[in-house]
């Protein structure tokens, strides 16, 4: 595999987007993105929600992940003595070096996580004809 020179500030970018992305929200959920030689993969912890309630989109090598989770709704005359569980409106974006396959992406929701499965796109060299 290549070496990427602008890889770790990519990662950097991404840390600061997300850091960004938590101030005035009250939740984000932690994600972790991996690749192998043939596909980028995304985890996201996302317990309560259901699918309904997730919105994925792919825009050239973007992955963007938007959810909502709604605040629990308190019992006749609760009194909550702690709240830690977040709750609102998030929104995450990824972008790959790779082209990835649009037409085979998949995504699967099990026991409160998100996993998507962006498959790399072989896009052999182009030679340029010079006039």
């Amino acid at each position: 595999m290549p070496v990427d020179p602008l890889r770790d500030l990519r990662l950097w970018q991404e840390r600061l987007e997300h850091l960004a992305a938590q101030h005035g929200t009250a939740w984000a959920p932690p994600i972790d993105v991996y690749e192998t030689e043939d596909r980028y993969v995304v985890t996201a912890e996302v317990p309560g929600l259901s699918r309904e309630q997730i919105e994925l989109a792919v825009h050239d090598n973007r992955l963007t992940i938007r959810g909502t989770r709604s605040a629990a709704a308190p019992e006749n005359a609760a009194h909550y003595h702690q709240v830690e569980r977040g709750h609102g409106t998030f929104e995450r974006a990824f972008r790959f070096a790779d082209p990835v396959d649009h037409e085979h992406i998949s995504a699967d929701l099990r026991d409160g996580v998100l996993t998507v499965t962006m498959p790399k796109t072989a896009s052999p060299p182009r030679r340029i004809h010079v006039s």
